[in-house]
């Protein structure tokens, strides 16, 4: 059964769980840096380990990046939190407990306007938003990826205490054949929240922002809700489509076949879009959540809230809507921009002194191109927006032309240094020498009688054949049209 099928025939139901890795220097509870490249178990101390006779101490830069973040959020920010132990045995958690939040979290009661692809914007729910910290990471070796099938898995504790956010939406079932775009939507628009607020380097490629999407399906909104299954980690926007795809077909499979769903965790496949068993899904009493005896309650001024709240930045929603209107863009020409995570690079570009069409010009299509060749994200790409500016002005101030110029990004990808540096080396820039160009034209016409008795005769169009000798003749370094004009004026055509 496919998505499509399904969805006629079920309501499916989402509710994603979002965790963003804050970009403190230290850790959660420790004072052990937060290294992504570290060697594994490098980045550790007793404290992240949970070693016996160690005492956790609360980041504060952490809490003030949840505040600013369930502020943008629209969440109401609690009078009290505290911290709860949340009890699981899993090897990646090294006090076989996490520290995290239960009844009493940081943010509660916000929501999220989500733009989808046409336009149309869907409001999305938060139930709340706590602190918590993070796990340690597993690598499973031999057997593929998967934990089922490895020959062993070996424990990374970097990451063990890193500080995290997790964002609970409230279910929301309305979106029916959208409902995956308006997941995957959601996911995107809280990355670039966690970005503009710079609490987060939010590289999902690194985990830094991971998913779980909780999928049920139901007959009618006045059936009950259906059991849910999680889907863990995912970590990409196109992969929580795909994963509540997947989900919603397979459920609707079972369920025809008259199957039950099993609560359960589900792990997603990059390789095929599709999810796999997992372990059985606890409800929060298994958890055994209790307040932590080593962390006290806090009770964040309120004047500093107001203040946080006061020095919010423009959030992307406004910010794209006002640089649309700026640049005098189409829809369409934003949303390409918004899609293929460009908007910063350009903005940056268009401020490097570029304009706006020629810098999306060059984002959206040949670095684009690049960082697709090379399996990159594309603010990764080794080209700056300082970089394409200075390209661009070379082709403003008429010393390359457009074909000159891709030459020249070549050169500046493959680390041959600045525009210009690349431009002098290669020998780039645009003929420019009336004498030399002139030659070339009196050359290419003296050489091409058949062509020029053509356009004589009425024929202009003939006339590209002699512009195409003289660019052959100047390596492509003239500019064309000024090549034609040349042409014209010394055949006394118009």
């Amino acid at each position: 059964m496919t998505y499509e099928e399904a969805v006629k025939t079920y309501q499916p139901t989402l509710g994603l769980e979002v965790h963003v890795e804050l970009n403190t220097a230290t850790k959660a509870f420790d004072d052990s840096p937060q290294e992504f490249l570290a060697e594994p178990n490098m980045s550790v101390n007793e404290v992240s380990v949970g070693l016996p006779g160690t005492l956790p101490v609360f980041n504060e830069k952490a809490l003030e990046s949840a505040i600013r973040l369930g502020l943008a959020l629209n969440c109401k920010i609690a009078e009290e939190t505290f911290f709860a132990r949340k009890h699981y045995f899993y090897p990646d958690l090294p006090k076989a407990y996490q520290i995290s939040q239960s009844s009493a979290p940081i943010a509660y009661d916000g929501y999220v306007d989500v733009e989808l692809s046409d336009g149309a914007t869907y409001r999305v729910e938060i139930e709340r938003a706590h602190m918590e910290e993070d796990a340690g990471k597993l690598n499973h070796v031999g057997g593929g990826t998967r934990i089922h099938g490895a020959d062993y898995s070996l424990v990374d504790y970097n990451r063990s205490s890193v500080p995290l956010v997790e964002i609970v939406s409230r279910p929301f079932t309305e979106g029916g054949e959208r409902s995956a775009e308006i997941a995957a939507a959601y996911v995107q628009t809280l990355r670039d929240i966690f970005r503009a607020l710079n609490i987060s380097e939010a590289r999902m490629e690194r985990g830094n922002v991971r998913a779980d999407v909780n999928v049920s399906l139901r007959k009618s909104a006045d059936d009950p809700l259906g059991t849910r299954t999680e889907t863990k980690n995912v970590n990409s926007f196109r992969s929580v489509d795909r994963a509540v795809r997947f989900e919603v077909a397979r459920q609707a499979e079972r369920l025809n076949a008259g199957e039950s769903i099993v609560q359960e965790t589900r792990h997603f496949h990059e390789a095929d879009g599709t999810t796999s068993s997992g372990r059985p899904k606890s409800d929060a009493d298994d958890y055994r959540y209790f307040p932590d005896p080593d962390l006290p309650p806090m009770v964040p001024d309120r004047e500093w809230i107001e203040q946080l709240r006061a020095e919010l930045p423009e959030l992307p929603a406004a910010k794209r809507h006002r640089l649309q209107d700026e640049w005098a863009m189409t829809d369409l020409e934003m949303r390409d921009i918004v899609s293929s995570g460009a908007l910063e690079l350009v903005e940056a570009t268009v401020l490097a002194g570029s304009s706006p069409a020629a810098a999306r010009k060059w984002w959206n299509g040949e670095i684009a191109k690049h960082a697709r060749s090379a399996g990159i994200a594309l603010e990764d790409a080794p080209v700056t927006p300082q970089q394409v500016a200075a390209l661009q002005v070379l082709v403003d101030d008429g010393k390359l032309t457009d074909s000159l110029a891709r030459q020249a990004l070549e050169g500046v990808l493959a680390g041959e240094g600045e525009p210009h540096e690349v431009v002098a080396a290669r020998g780039l820039e645009v003929v420019s020498d009336e004498g030399a160009l002139q030659a070339a034209v009196a050359e290419v016409i003296a050489s091409n009688p058949d062509a020029v008795a053509k356009i004589k005769a009425g024929k202009v169009q003939a006339i590209g054949a002699l512009v195409g000798g003289v660019m052959k003749a100047t390596r492509g370094q003239a500019d064309a049209a000024k090549v034609k004009a040349l042409i014209a004026q010394t055949l006394e055509v118009e």
